[in-house]
């Protein structure tokens, strides 16, 4: 058996191109998203609320950091090279819940307004952060909960 390469289409490049082009034109880059992810996850391992949680799962900090990178560059850069199922790994925190999002996407915005390079980035950022943590949340709502997401109200800060 051989492995077959998919290659993408070429209008899927083409837009992928596109979005890491809007990214670098708002300051956006490897090392923008490096020192986002440095500092917020140090605000994180500080937080009385979040610390514990993270402390708690994470024994390999310089790795995790690395995956986040990773992320992050997939989210804002379209790197497409990140790895991993964020949902599963919130579903195994059994006590996490909005309140525990809410602070996430305090400190996050927080992080923003400290460091990046233009209000267009806190605003793009800002809203995927946001995103990202609402389907999170409405994820574990229906997952882990087994609640109808229509019966609850997500309330999260934004930007």
């Amino acid at each position: 058996m051989t492995a077959r390469t998919v290659q993408a289409h070429p209008h899927a490049i083409a837009a992928r191109e596109e979005r890491r082009a809007e990214a670098i034109a708002m300051g956006i880059d490897e090392a923008f998203i490096a020192a986002l992810v440095d500092r917020f996850y140090g605000a994180v391992r500080e937080d009385a609320s979040l610390g514990p949680i993270f402390d708690a799962r994470i024994d390999d900090w310089p790795k995790h950091l690395g995956q986040m990178n990773r992320f992050w560059q997939s989210i804002l850069l379209s790197a497409g090279n990140f790895t991993g199922n964020p949902m599963m790994k919130h579903l195994a925190i059994p006590t996490i819940g909005q309140a525990h999002f809410q602070q996430w996407l305090r400190l996050f915005y927080q992080t923003l307004h400290d460091i990046a390079p233009t209000p267009e980035a806190i605003s793009h950022i800002g809203a995927k952060a946001r995103m990202i943590a609402e389907s999170l949340l409405t994820g574990i709502w229906v997952h882990r909960d087994r609640d109808d997401p229509l019966t609850r109200k997500v309330e999260l800060p934004d930007v």
